[in-house]
């Protein structure tokens, strides 16, 4: 990306291990020793031995119950399988960071848009850090390609060219849908306007009309990490950015409505108003012209104008201008800002900003900012949260003072992990403060536009914003329907839902959902880098009986990671996944039938005692 305004500031594991023997390789075991929790002896150096990641049954039920029924499921089919449990940061800091794993299980924040396909599985993020392909899959012939196309196309044309590039990644397999719950929370009657907004979004904790005398919103997670961390750029402390949304505006904000049945969602003007229009005619364009919505598969080259709300202030009084805009975006592409050795892109954020190709400052309020891509994927780049220049460039140029050069390794670059970049943005909520897997304190941020009379969005209606740590699901119904608590703001796992009391005056809320469980491969390293293998463990995973045993009809089996509308036919869910269907009935797997599909998937032998091995 260019910009023309804002200048530079002045362990190994079993996997690891396995994998050597299989090459010949000699290994010295340093750091993460830990996660090594077998070396397989001389005679035996075939086994097929693999170590499966996921978080603890406190981190997340459902994601241990699918491990187990894995586990089960491998291991009844010969294959060494150990299951190694990590805290959620320890988890993702495993996946994302270090890339330190064979198979893991977790939850994929993914998006609304398809978009999130590309960062999570284009060969140009295959060595880089944070949700952008931590499988570490390449496939430019054919996967790359219609990555690139989908971006650069809109409306029903764009339906059309991410078909084929939904087919190869279901039989391709980097990652496996595994089903995307249903997301249900509970709320207190003490507030009205509870669904009129998606509760994972920032305008599900604006325009409530509270009980009179009611000041504060209290909000219950069960994850202790948005109390230790609120650095927006960190791969590890979150992976929905609800927190960060209310503290750090954005130009565009999520809207997200169902009308019968039909989930809409939307980027509609938040900090900033815009109009796209063809980089080629916008000096003929007037200001008052509204842009062509006409679907196009995109090869030319659009801009968007982009204009600020004027007299906007951070939370330290200093005002929201273009040069921040601009700063954010070169930011967040390169955290180093030109002066380490290699580029730093912030883990998150990656694939909006990638989106940008140019920024051209106006005047203080207004920005020309230029897309490699049709409409929807850029109106999904104006959802970064717009950072303070004044502060992140502090923060910078105190890490690199008397430097010639430096490394600023992606995903652990102090800027992007550290808590002591002062939590300020220019949204609806700021800072108060915070204690450790505890509790995190909002204000309201009563200089916030919403609370002009000239704007019609919804506004904080609450002085005080708490977040309150509870790590159970079922804790957390109890406190919002004694009335300790107003809603339960993480999702609620699927085995306490049934536990909430018809008549105890708590609104059930359901929402969309666009997360979802899945299993994940490192395709870096064999077995896993073969996908006639990732296909074979992928045929061991009973998604119905999943859906129905562990998230008890609370969740929606998958063939394919996005939503239903972008489905492909020959994707669709009829009873099982048309590309990988389970080998077994309710949840058991069928032994025989699996060890032929096994050793059809590769260079695998079965011994006399039926344990899984590498051939020589």
């Amino acid at each position: 990306m260019n910009c023309d305004t804002t200048d530079p500031v002045d362990g190994v594991d079993r996997r690891s291990v396995l994998a050597a023997g299989v090459a010949g390789l000699s290994l010295s075991l340093s750091g993460c020793v830990d996660t090594v929790e077998r070396v397989v002896s001389d005679d035996k150096d075939d086994r097929l031995s693999l170590s499966l990641v996921t978080v603890p049954d406190d981190g997340n039920r459902e994601t241990v119950r699918i491990a187990r029924h894995l586990e089960q499921n491998l291991e009844a089919v010969g294959v060494d399988t150990s299951i190694a449990w990590r805290s959620p940061s320890e988890f993702l800091e495993m996946v994302l960071i270090d890339h330190d794993f064979d198979l893991y299980v977790g939850r994929h924040p993914a998006d609304y848009d398809p978009d999130f396909l590309y960062e999570a599985l284009h060969s140009t993020y295959a060595d880089e850090s944070g949700w952008q392909n931590p499988f570490q899959y390449t496939q430019p012939t054919f996967i790359d390609p219609g990555l690139e196309a989908q971006r650069r196309a809109d409306g029903d044309v764009r339906h059309e060219v991410i078909q084929p590039v939904l087919r190869s990644i279901a039989e391709e397999k980097p990652f496996d849908p595994i089903c995307r719950p249903d997301e249900h929370r509970v709320a207190s009657t003490r507030f009205e306007g509870w669904g009129d907004n998606h509760p994972a979004t920032r305008r599900g904790y604006l325009g409530l009309e509270p009980e009179e005398d009611v000041d504060r919103l209290h909000a219950l997670v069960t994850d202790a990490r948005p109390t230790q961390n609120v650095n927006p750029l960190s791969a590890t402390i979150r992976e929905r950015g609800t927190v960060v949304d209310l503290l750090y505006d954005s130009l565009g904000t999520l809207v997200v409505t169902e009308t019968d049945g039909e989930v809409d969602y939307e980027v509609e003007p938040w900090l900033a108003d815009w109009d796209w229009v063809p980089t080629d005619e916008i000096d003929e364009h007037e200001s008052d012209v509204e842009s062509d919505e006409t679907e196009t598969d995109t090869e030319e080259t659009l801009t968007a104008l982009v204009t600020l709300r004027e007299d906007c202030t951070f939370h330290d009084g200093e005002p929201v201008t273009a040069e921040d805009v601009a700063f954010t975006y070169q930011f967040l592409e390169d955290t180093a800002l030109g002066h380490a050795i290699s580029p730093s892109p912030a883990p998150r954020y990656r694939g909006q900003v990638s989106a940008i190709n140019e920024i051209e400052i106006k005047d203080e309020y207004e920005l020309r900012m230029t897309v490699d891509s049709g409409r929807e994927v850029g109106n999904r780049a104006l959802t970064v949260p717009i950072l303070p220049r004044h502060i992140w460039r502090e923060e910078l140029q105190s890490r690199i003072s008397d430097l010639d050069d430096f490394s600023a390794p992606q995903g652990r670059w102090g800027p992007v992990t550290t808590d002591s970049v002062p939590p300020i943005g220019s949204g609806p909520f700021q800072f108060e403060s915070q204690s450790e897997r505890n509790y995190l304190h909002l204000e309201r941020f009563d200089d916030h536009f919403t609370r002009r009379e000239d704007v019609s969005l919804p506004e904080p209606t609450v002085e005080e914003l708490r977040f309150s740590v509870d790590p159970g699901s079922t804790s957390s119904i109890s406190r919002v329907e004694s009335g300790d608590a107003d809603l339960t703001s993480s999702m609620l796992e699927s085995h306490s839902v049934g536990g909430i009391s018809d008549d105890s005056g708590a609104v059930q809320l359901e929402s969309p959902s666009w997360t979802f469980y899945h299993l994940g491969f490192n395709t870096n390293a064999s077995p896993c880098s073969d996908p006639r293998f990732r296909r074979a463990v992928c045929r061991l995973l009973d998604k119905a009986w999943i859906t129905e045993q562990i998230f008890y009809d609370r969740a929606t089996p998958l063939s394919s990671p996005v939503a239903d509308d972008w489905v492909p036919d020959s994707l669709e869910w009829d009873d099982e996944d048309p590309v990988t269907p389970f080998i077994g009935t309710d949840g058991m797997v069928n032994v025989e039938a699996a060890r032929e599909v096994f050793e059809s998937a590769g260079n695998f032998r079965y011994d006399d005692d039926g344990r899984l091995h590498i051939r020589n």
